[in-house]
């Protein structure tokens, strides 16, 4: 064992590596990206490590590996788990045979994320164990635990670490990756269509045989330990998650507390924490999954939570929430020091902007300029802040700018319909939505903007991108031949740094009908200085300059105001944008 201080998605992805994982797969998506790029830079022998074009995609190729008997991790963030539900509650059906870990990382407070659902509903409805870490040690030493637990039950894990457990970091104690349990495992797939064809006669079985096991899952989740309470007298407080570590922080004197990191919950040990309490406290982050669970435990007891409003039904946690609640239950409160809570108006807002040199900043100036009033359905990635910019009206979720505009087109609206969707979103969930809008006859603008990675999670690569997840060059997918095959007619490629001829593209779609798509092709300018391209910089001529405004009006954060006129700071990229914008010719490329 050595000590290392190290992140929580860090941690996972070693423990997957003591645990003998074999096969790895996930699509990226903050919280939880960084244990398969820890994974991607420590680059273990004898086992495959993949972004996969989607989350479903992801899990079905874990899943084979672990009927293989490989032991397979899946890595996703909760919305992810929406997009791999399908195989997800079949899989409970099939089961698993190498240990096969789903891990899902929640994200509570919506961080970077559209909505704040709780996993642990999710595994409930699966009917398969849930570990949920309270911090980082907790979430490595589960990792192990969570193959070993999914090879005693032969069903899927879900491990369910939060935005602060991925992202904290704390001293951790870690097992030896060079000593990985089992060793490699050769995959091998031994045939059994009873158990793996999923036609309704076999399926009507599996779903027995799974209600069959959950006995034996309550009994194996109790029997680990992680559920467990001390009593201390009347009152008393159930936690689950980073929450138990909040409430274990500032615990009064004088009160019991049960700690539950694992489900299903044996209910007979919420009637037995319960029934010994006048009152009890439930303290978990998103849905109240426990403190129904304890309602249903003794009707006599007096049970406080999110249901009342003593716990917020939303967002996340703090150590100031949980007093409160303390308090506001009655159950004593101790509050915590000073020091331990920072107030937020002494954090400094750092509001969402484009970098300097975004290539998605010109694209979206231009879109306003030719469509004017149009409607503009976005999706998810770095370019929905070009929400700033007035050039986006809706985001729902991966993929669904491209679905959302034709069915504006069919609802009648009679505006242009301008929808942006990312590259590697394109890929995940952008082609059927595709093929749909041509198939059914819709009249929308398709802009793809093609930054050649998978830049808000972290610059994972794609299938477009030319190299793999371990950085070998491959045959990048080609996203113009797509849209062809999908019955495209009218595919123009720009790059927008070109703001000429990007206006002229924008303007030959607006007058065309039927679908039509724009690829707007530029390295993503973090990764292009990554790479070590250099344009050098633009500088404004104070000789020339009218102060009229253009260019600080376009928004990039390297254009700023001196007095009455322009000045360009140190974030320059040299994009070159700026210069093609101002009208006085006051903008040129500096030494």
């Amino acid at each position: 064992m050595s000590k290392r201080y190290i992140m929580g998605n860090e941690a996972l992805a070693y423990a997957s590596l003591v645990a003998g994982v074999d096969f790895v797969s996930g699509y990226p998506g903050t919280p939880s990206s960084e244990v398969i790029d820890t994974l991607r830079v420590i680059k273990p022998r004898d086992c495959h490590i993949e972004w996969s074009v989607n989350e479903k995609v992801a899990f079905e190729n874990a899943l084979a590996a672990s009927w293989c008997g490989q032991r397979a991790l899946v890595t996703m963030k909760h919305v992810g788990l929406n997009v791999a539900a399908d195989p997800l509650m079949t899989a409970a059906y099939t089961g698993a045979k190498g240990g096969f870990v789903v891990l899902v990382a929640d994200d509570p407070g919506a961080h970077s994320s559209q909505n704040e659902q709780d996993s642990r509903c999710f595994a409930k409805f699966a009917k398969i164990p849930c570990l949920d870490p309270a911090g980082v040690q907790e979430a490595h030493d589960m990792m192990v635990d969570a193959f070993r637990l999914s090879e005693e039950l032969s069903l899927p894990v879900i491990l369910r670490p939060t935005t602060r457990i991925c992202h904290q970091k704390s001293d951790v104690e870690l097992g030896n990756p060079e000593n990985p349990e089992g060793g490699h495992r050769k995959g091998r797939f031994q045939k059994d269509p009873r158990q793996y064809v999923v036609i309704p006669a076999h399926s009507r079985l599996l779903h027995k045989r799974l209600n069959e096991k959950q006995t034996e899952i309550v009994e194996k989740v109790a029997a680990s330990g992680y559920n467990r309470y001390h009593l201390e007298g009347p009152h008393g407080v159930i936690a689950s998650g980073i929450a138990a570590a909040y409430v274990e922080e500032i615990l009064p004197p004088g009160v019991s507390f049960m700690k539950v990191q694992a489900y299903p919950v044996d209910q007979e040990q919420i009637r037995s924490f319960v029934g010994r309490h006048m009152k009890v406290l439930v303290v978990e982050e998103l849905e109240p999954v426990l403190e129904e669970q304890a309602r249903q435990a003794d009707s006599r007891i007096e049970i406080h939570g999110k249901l009342d409003g003593f716990i917020p039904r939303e967002g996340e946690l703090s150590i100031d929430l949980v007093d409160k609640a303390f308090g506001m239950a009655g159950i004593g409160s101790q509050s915590p020091p000073a020091d331990m809570i920072k107030k937020p108006e002494e954090v400094p807002m750092r509001p969402s902007i484009m970098c300097a040199g975004c290539a998605h900043r010109p694209l979206f100036y231009m879109i306003r300029k030719v469509f004017r009033e149009g409607v503009y359905p976005s999706d998810i990635g770095c370019y929905t802040l070009g929400l700033q910019m007035g050039a986006v009206d809706t985001c729902l979720c991966m993929g669904a700018s491209i679905s959302v505009a034709t069915g504006m087109y069919h609802a009648g609206e009679e505006r242009p319909i301008v929808c942006t969707v990312g590259d590697s979103t394109f890929l995940h969930a952008g082609i059927p939505p595709l093929i749909n809008a041509v198939y059914n006859g819709a009249s929308i603008v398709v802009v793809i903007l093609d930054n050649r990675t998978t830049a808000m999670t972290g610059h994972q690569p794609h299938a477009a991108s030319g190299y793999t997840t371990g950085g070998e060059p491959c045959i990048p997918v080609s996203i113009e031949a797509i849209c062809r095959a999908s019955g495209v007619a009218s595919v123009e490629t720009v790059d927008p740094y070109d703001i000429h001829s990007l206006q002229q593209s924008l303007e030959r779609a607006k007058e065309l009908q039927g679908v039509r798509v724009i690829i707007s092709r530029q390295l993503c300018v973090i990764n292009a200085r990554r790479a070590g391209v250099k344009r050098g910089r633009y500088m404004v001529s104070p000789e020339d300059c009218t102060g009229c405004g253009v260019c600080v009006r376009f928004g990039c954060p390297a254009i700023e105001k001196n007095g009455d006129m322009a000045e360009i700071n140190e974030l320059c990229s040299g994009c070159g944008v700026c210069a093609q914008l101002c009208p006085s010719a006051a903008i040129r490329r500096g030494r």
